[in-house]
């Protein structure tokens, strides 16, 4: 045999040893079919398994449009492609009915199905791993005792070499932490418990923390970052690099998810809406643990009660409007359209509540997607029906004066630079968000 042969038949000898080596580390054997009984779980456990599904809102992605409840069918639009989720109801066919404790916990902690298939990270395992095992059996005692719905979801869309599922345990393998979670001695037990649910059940860093080119969470510094887009939304930061022009604490985190909204940040919209839904139904001392968490996470040195008064005024001028002498559109439609529910200096409170558009974030963000959106569509499922619905502006409103009226709440109730190509944005995000 020639060398050069030689050297070439050694490579492919190394090459089918590594992909023989890899293929018997990432195959994963099937767990035998064991059904549950109801009475293997007890009142405490279910009670407690009730409240890790809206802590996660494990039905904002387990559901389709219109679909029965955890029946799986949602889609998730990611860079590599669409992901369709599964169905997490106990029917022994189509769902998780026949799966042990043990085939549940591993795919959990491990993100591999009964069956012994990976799953894909958008379900947010790598965030569900750490819940301790006294929440894990709790999860799954309340999940097994709800109403079984047959329903076969959809096949997942993946492009090349993404939908290779053995893949995913050389990810797994690079990404995923799988020891439950542990507390930091040197933090209060509020902030723990806080830090506890957002890293584990609410799997809050899943949207809120940016991610790298295979999709996997950065930590660190980078931790709470926003950045990422779910559904159309730009997710905005929480951490240091928040555009909050009142840096957020821990009341106004609590008001915030305890009722979806603050009055110094606004009310919960888009992909929070449901979120906040859900949340508002946990225990007190849960939403005020994960404020408390979070608030630690807020702009170091901000928040002296002098500083943040007259900070507060400013925004509150801003917010009901600088109806300037010159003929601007943008004042004009703000005056008809915006004032009568936004104002915020002596006006009255028809319903709902008032919230002061110069706190809102999306106005001083990089990108006016956020806040075309909310002005095309308005919110008309607001997290509580006490916050009243805003209206919709998509109908009314033509591109040239949606793009007058967003430069307006930049430019004059936000004091920012105007938008780049305003008019592009309009039209860009009408067409992705028609409904």
């Amino acid at each position: 045999m020639k060398p050069r042969n030689k050297w070439l038949a050694g490579v492919v000898a190394v090459a089918a040893i590594a992909v023989g080596g890899f293929a018997w580390y990432a195959h994963q054997p099937e767990i035998a079919v064991a059904p549950p009984s109801r009475n293997d779980f007890t009142a405490a456990q279910i009670a407690r398994g009730e409240i890790l599904v809206r802590t996660g809102d494990c039905a904002v992605c387990h559901t389709a449009p219109g679909g029965a409840r955890n029946a799986g069918g949602g889609k998730l639009n990611t860079p590599f492609g669409v992901i369709v989720s599964s169905n997490i109801t106990p029917d022994r066919e189509t769902g998780i009915g026949a799966w042990p404790y043990a085939a549940f916990e591993r795919a959990m902690r491990h993100g591999v199905d009964r069956e012994g298939r990976y799953l894909y990270p958008a379900f947010p395992y790598t965030s569900f791993a750490r819940l301790n095992d006294e929440d894990m059996r709790a999860l799954y005692a309340y999940l097994m005792t709800q109403a079984p719905v047959r329903s076969v979801p959809g096949p997942s869309d993946l492009k090349f070499p993404f939908n290779q599922r053995m893949l995913m345990a050389g990810w797994n393998m690079l990404f995923l932490d799988s020891k439950p979670w542990r507390p930091d001695p040197a933090q209060s037990a509020e902030w723990n418990r806080g830090a506890y649910l957002v890293q584990s059940a609410a799997h809050c860093t899943a949207c809120h923390s940016p991610r790298n080119v295979l999709g996997a969470e950065r930590g660190g510094a980078q931790m709470f970052a926003g950045g990422e887009v779910v559904d159309g939304w730009h997710v905005p930061a929480l951490n240091q690099a928040s555009r909050a022009p009142i840096a957020w604490n821990a009341d106004d985190l609590y008001d915030y998810l305890r009722t979806g909204y603050s009055a110094r940040h606004g009310v919960a919209a888009g992909p929070m809406a449901p979120v906040v839904e859900k949340l508002a139904k946990l225990p007190d001392e849960d939403v005020r643990a994960i404020a408390v968490y979070m608030a630690s996470f807020a702009p170091a040195g901000v928040g002296a009660a002098a500083d943040r008064a007259q900070r507060e005024a400013t925004l509150d001028a801003r917010s009901d409007g600088v109806m300037a002498a010159r003929a601007q559109s943008g004042a004009a439609l703000f005056a008809g359209a915006c004032a009568g529910c936004h104002r915020v200096t002596d006006a009255p409170e028809f319903f709902g509540v008032r919230p002061g558009l110069a706190y809102n974030t999306n106005l001083y963000a990089d990108s006016p997607d956020n806040l075309l959106r909310i002005l095309l569509d308005g919110i008309g499922h607001p997290a509580t029906r006490d916050l009243g619905y805003m209206p919709a502006f998509r109908y009314s409103f033509n591109d040239a004066q949606l793009a007058a009226l967003a430069n307006y709440l930049r430019t004059d109730i936000a004091g920012q630079p105007a938008w780049a190509d305003i008019a592009t944005a309009v039209t860009r995000v009408r067409h992705a968000a028609s409904p």
